[in-house]
């Protein structure tokens, strides 16, 4: 009877495992604070990875429009700067700060760079990447402003190609039904 007691208890314990989430990342924003991305727990997120001197660049209009759009209705658009692609993100922090706000009035949180592939890439984009850490999807970073959609529960839901726009219906759709849910 012992033994069955301690299989019982073992497998409570492994079912009662934590999974792995976004909200379990602590990050540095782009004014180099630590910030816990457990405070976004309860939030839709899409994830970008930004550069200033990219063709896709003047996405940050659009993505600082949708942020607007949808933020009272629990969507925060979290960016992150990258330096992985033919040297496109070359500035530092002070400098892609400045360049967001002064050409695209950008009021959604930006982070410090990081790299988003290759040896060094951050923690939280090899969880956003591999399916071995999310559980839900292979998607490594092909260029700048690939974005990863995360429900409330911290979970990736979906990446969309760096080309793909936030005004596409794909994007909008994906976006308003995580919102719902």
């Amino acid at each position: 009877m012992r033994i069955i007691t301690l299989i019982a208890v073992g497998l409570f314990f492994i079912g009662a495992a934590h999974v792995k989430t976004v909200h379990d990342f602590t990050v540095k924003d782009i004014d180099g604070k630590d910030v816990s991305l457990n405070q976004y727990k309860g939030k839709v997120l899409l994830i970008v990875n930004v550069a200033s001197l990219c063709g896709n660049t003047p996405q940050y209009k659009d993505i600082e429009a949708l942020y607007e759009k949808y933020q009272g209705m629990g969507l925060v658009v979290l960016g992150f700067p990258a330096n992985n692609f033919m040297g496109q993100e070359p500035g530092t922090d002070s400098e892609i700060k400045s360049f967001c706000t002064k050409n695209y009035d950008v009021k959604f949180p930006m982070f410090s760079k990081i790299s988003v592939k290759g040896d060094k890439i951050d923690p939280l984009y090899s969880y956003l990447t591999q399916k071995s850490e999310n559980g839900v999807i292979d998607a490594p970073v092909t260029w700048n402003f690939q974005k990863f959609l995360v429900n409330k529960d911290g979970m990736v839901v979906a990446s969309f190609d760096p080309r793909k726009k936030v005004t596409e219906q794909e994007v909008i759709s994906a976006i308003e039904e995580a919102l719902k849910k």
